[in-house]
């Protein structure tokens, strides 16, 4: 019979964060069938799961838990991007050669790890990415979120079920104020480096009766090659989608386009066991909404700021879980679920080593009403 035990996270009372939980008494290296059907349940009850302790957990051990939520499911969740320089992406990953499911991310030098030799690891910075940034001199005591997302190809492959994260080496830990910075005044104190996550069935919860029944009905089109689509583009502020400068790279200018490769998705993803709704939309390479009666927004600004207003609320202080990592943790998270963002600025001695895994699915997500 397994041991292990589930505890739900607990928080202030003025939080409104809903989902996460620690779950004690496992080895990830030497998971049996019960132990991952204890585990699988949790995920899917509680969004996101810690295990304490997990340093050495190898490679191969994260990927193959990973790989158990979708077995049909082998590559990893971005697959290989084509014209990776012009991605976004391109700079913020490392791959494990042995490995090539899991990625390494953090910050700073590292002379040898998992085959990897004399890399250099960077810590993506809102300064790169955002429309305006926190002042040089107030760097180390400000921050942003960087990008409210969900980790997803989103062309081609589809979005990964789960994704794991292991802190390998952490910095000793200062706290930072993380600004919205989007005329609110809303902040919230920080762990340094923490990963932010917010729940997609709360920001559905939060809708009026009349978003819901939007939320439900549409769908979002996504850019082809997203990533390079958005690359010279400016984020808001609070990380939360693009501002509108026409900067985006005109697709006769993208890599070939497939237009079967095009993903048009619910807004609107259900949980596989508890049937609950998520609004679950990437804001960032979104770039039209297929409306139930066959309109079509293409507008850029217009579907930005439609999904901007459905999704805001979902972001606020009371929403935010920021997890605050310490070395071993092991954080297994539902991708289909949770919307979640880097966060901090650290100097260059400030070495951060983490293992990301996840996989694209065999199967795109369920929406509101099955087989959407």
């Amino acid at each position: 019979m397994s041991e292990i035990v589930v505890e739900p996270l607990t928080f202030p009372e003025k939080s409104r964060v809903n989902f996460g939980a620690i779950v004690r008494n496992v080895d990830i290296e030497a998971l049996t069938d019960a132990d991952f059907s204890i585990i699988r349940d949790a995920l899917f009850t509680h969004q996101l799961l810690v295990f304490r302790d997990q340093g050495g957990t190898s490679p191969k051990a994260q990927f193959e838990l990973t790989q158990r939520f979708d077995p049909a499911a082998t590559s990893y969740g971005h697959g290989k991007t084509i014209d990776a320089k012009r991605s976004i992406l391109h700079p913020d990953l490392k791959t494990i050669p042995h490995q090539p499911q899991v990625q390494v991310i953090g910050n700073g030098f590292v002379s040898e790890y998992e085959g990897l030799n004399d890399i250099y690891l960077r810590h993506p910075h809102h300064k790169t990415f955002h429309v305006t940034s926190v002042p040089a001199e107030e760097d180390l005591s400000f921050t942003r979120f960087y990008r409210w997302h969900i980790d997803a190809a989103l062309y081609g492959l589809a979005p990964p079920v789960v994704t794991t994260l292991l802190a390998v080496k952490v910095p000793d830990g200062r706290h930072q104020i993380c600004r919205y910075d989007d005329g609110t005044g809303d902040e919230l104190e920080v762990p340094l480096g923490t990963t932010a996550f917010v729940s997609g069935y709360s920001m559905y919860e939060l809708l009026s009766d009349a978003d819901k029944s939007f939320a439900q009905t549409t769908k979002v089109e996504y850019a082809p090659h997203p990533y390079i689509w958005i690359s010279r583009a400016k984020s808001r502020p609070d990380g939360l989608g693009m501002v509108s400068q026409g900067l985006e790279i005109p697709l006769s200018e993208l890599p070939p386009v497939e237009d079967d490769m095009i993903q048009i998705l619910p807004l609107c993803w259900r949980n596989p066991v508890t049937g609950k709704l998520a609004l679950q939309v990437h804001p960032s390479p979104a770039r039209k909404l297929h409306l139930e009666n066959g309109t079509v927004i293409d507008d850029l600004v217009q579907v930005r700021e439609i999904l901007y207003r459905l999704q805001r609320p979902g972001i606020a202080p009371r929403m935010v879980y920021a997890h605050d990592w310490k070395e071993g943790d092991f954080v297994l998270f539902h991708n289909r679920g949770l919307l979640h963002s880097v966060v901090g600025a650290f100097t260059e001695d400030e070495v951060r080593l983490f293992r990301q895994c996840n996989v694209a699915a065999s199967q795109f997500p369920e929406g509101p009403e099955l087989g959407l």
